[in-house]
């Protein structure tokens, strides 16, 4: 049943109803924005263009002929000197062949390397070949380049590795349970430090801290990292962190008094009914500086405005899933890309979260207005998530396409996140633990999609974050021998996959164990924070599977479920 108070009555405008939901609790919203915009103090920097704008006809130039394999190597690259002075050098000298332009460009960038950890003299256990890795993963930028493209952050943090020099939005969540259980709770603190730092620098926390990252976010963990903090009263550190969490909640709520019944702007989305709901975005519509190349290349072989495609394709990437079938409008291909059009369930599952965590936050602080203005958010939400994300004819959870009125009907491990934040009735889960241990549970762990596109988060492949979503979620909701089993056989996979090969990976094939993953822009990366973070914390929470080497040694049967409970 709608709330009077958000829909009004059927002959007011929906424009009004939804100002009365922003207005709800004495302008919690309004007030937040306010405090956004004036930083609290804090001078807003100056906007920071991202490569592609600063060097113009020369980016463009290096990434077509296609100077480096991977795209993100000159957008990581650190002039030599100012940008104009090395413009006004390439308009003079006018380098048009490839192995002129690559000469220009190594005379003028220091180019980066490549993040790859060192193989120990002597192989470790891999609990302590994670332990030994952390340090490697360290770094520090407090003062930066100039006229780089990396972000300036106060404290410490860990990069994933490999391509990725730096630090991550939402991988650093599953990098922390690592660190904890390792014994470096500094270094949680220190990113939880520098992500608020970027909300307050930013008014959010970009997809990296890199200029060209800054026009999208990714998926909202940093109420799940503020919680590490003190895992006993997770309350107390949300109120410490309460200014940084409401200026989050105001970037992906921006806009909202703007929308019209089944329309979209930037993040958020007016179903039909008047719901406000979310979905990824991104603030640009031109190719990714770190994948200029590729995004041209698609472009040019659709029909459909590059623009649009450019969109969809910085949305996915916000979205962490890039890419996946779940954005595809024939399920298949990249160029029917459409994330924008989608309501995704992970999206809205961290939101339901992080307006359950300000309420909390509001509540501890004695802001007992505030706490009730956002526990009444987290209800709606969660209402409109039953009404458009659960599927009772499928029996789990499916994204929405909002364009077109209708469930994807895509299964993915997506599913799984209204369980691990506590947004799912307990008959649901049961439900979703039916669907995963008959659909989405392989070998080597969960797999993400069931499709196979070529693409990375399609199968064959499991992620490490997806892991912990599964056996956190299927636990909080009493299927502790689901939880146990997905355990099992990732820790295993991930083992003899590190003592084969030394490395511990971006992610894993979990349907023919041994088989290397693949898919995606780039060739899977080895570090690899994550999955150090997953796999850390999992020795610890299943002891028992530290000596297992094979899967067989894993509970065998699928555990009894919702139709036997």
């Amino acid at each position: 049943m709608a709330d009077s108070t958000v829909y009004g009555n059927p002959n007011n405008s929906r424009r009004r109803r939804i100002l009365t939901w922003l207005a709800c609790g004495c302008a919690v919203i309004a007030a937040t924005t306010a405090l956004w915009v004036l930083g609290a103090g804090l001078a807003e920097p100056s906007p920071l263009l991202p490569p592609q704008q600063v060097y113009g006809q020369l980016y463009k130039a290096v990434e077509s002929a296609r100077i480096f394999p991977d795209d993100k190597e000159f957008a990581d690259a650190v002039p030599k000197s100012s940008p104009a002075e090395i413009l006004s050098l390439y308009r003079q000298e006018a380098p048009h062949s490839r192995a002129a332009l690559r000469r220009f460009v190594t005379a003028h960038f220091m180019l980066p390397p490549d993040l790859l950890p060192p193989v120990p003299m002597k192989r470790l256990p891999l609990t302590g070949h994670i332990d030994a890795l952390w340090p490697e993963l360290v770094r520090h930028s407090v003062t930066v380049p100039r006229d780089g493209s990396l972000l300036a952050l106060p404290y410490p943090y860990v990069v994933p590795g490999g391509r990725f020099r730096e630090v991550y939005y939402w991988d650093s969540y599953f990098t922390m349970l690592g660190l904890m259980q390792s014994g470096r709770r500094d270094l949680v603190v220190d990113m939880v430090r520098n992500f608020a730092h970027l909300i307050n620098a930013y008014g959010h926390i970009p997809n990296g801290n890199r200029s060209y990252y800054i026009s999208r976010s990714q998926p909202p963990f940093f109420f799940a990292m503020v919680s590490l903090l003190n895992e006993t009263d997770p309350a107390q550190a949300y109120a410490q962190y309460l200014p940084e969490l409401k200026r989050e909640y105001v970037f992906w709520m921006q806009d909202t008094q703007y929308l019209t019944p089944n329309s979209a702007r930037r993040r958020v989305v007016a179903m039909a009914d008047g719901a406000v709901l979310n979905r990824y975005w991104d603030d640009s519509d031109q190719p990714r500086d770190e994948s200029w190349r590729k995004d041209q290349v698609l472009a040019l072989s659709t029909t459909r405005p590059a623009a649009d495609i450019y969109r969809n394709i910085r949305s996915a990437a916000e979205s962490g899933w890039d890419f996946s079938s779940r954005w595809f409008v024939d399920g298949k291909t990249l160029k029917t890309i459409a994330t924008t059009s989608i309501v995704p369930i992970d999206l809205n599952s961290l939101l339901y979260g992080l307006e359950q965590a300000i309420a909390q936050g509001c509540e501890r602080t004695g802001d007992h207005i505030c706490a009730a203005s956002f526990h009444r958010y987290a209800v709606r939400r969660n209402s409109a998530m039953d009404r458009y994300l659960w599927n009772p004819a499928q029996n789990t959870y499916f994204d929405y396409d909002w364009s077109h009125k209708r469930s994807t009907g895509r299964l993915s491990a997506a599913t799984l996140y209204p369980l691990f934040i506590g947004a799912a009735k307990q008959q649901q889960a049961d439900l979703v633990a039916d669907i995963i241990a008959k659909h989405l549970l392989k070998p080597g762990g969960i797999v993400t999609t069931e499709t196979h596109t070529g693409e990375q988060w399609d199968a064959p492949n499991g992620w490490a974050p997806l892991q912990w979503i599964a056996i956190g979620g299927l636990a909080r909701y009493h299927h502790p021998e689901l939880a146990a089993l997905i355990a099992c056989r990732w820790t295993v996979n991930v083992r003899n996959n590190y003592q084969q090969s030394g490395k511990l990976l971006e992610k894993y094939d979990v349907v023919i164990l041994g088989r290397p993953s693949g898919g995606g822009e780039y060739t899977t990366q080895d570090g690899f924070g994550w999955t150090n973070g997953v796999t850390r914390k999992l020795t610890v929470e299943y002891p028992q599977f530290s000596s297992f080497n094979s899967v067989k040694q894993c509970p065998m049967a699928i555990p009894s479920l919702s139709h036997d409970r």
